[in-house]
């Protein structure tokens, strides 16, 4: 009787590497919109010199 070979094994290691590769593409475009929310927030709540900030600094000159 003849050896049958099974290739299963490689073809399903096969479609988990590509779905994989999908799938961390969708992790890192998912990754780049956040980064960006986060930056947006930040931008949001940076420092801002104002007219009594620049008072402030005038007043608490040494």
């Amino acid at each position: 009787m003849a050896e049958k070979r099974s290739d299963g094994g490689r073809r399903d290691f096969l479609k988990l590497a590509t779905l994989g590769t999908a799938a961390g593409a969708v992790i890192a475009a998912s990754g780049d919109a956040v980064a960006e929310d986060a930056r947006d927030a930040a931008a949001a709540a940076d420092y801002r010199e104002t007219e009594h900030v620049r008072t402030f600094y005038r007043l608490a000159r040494f």
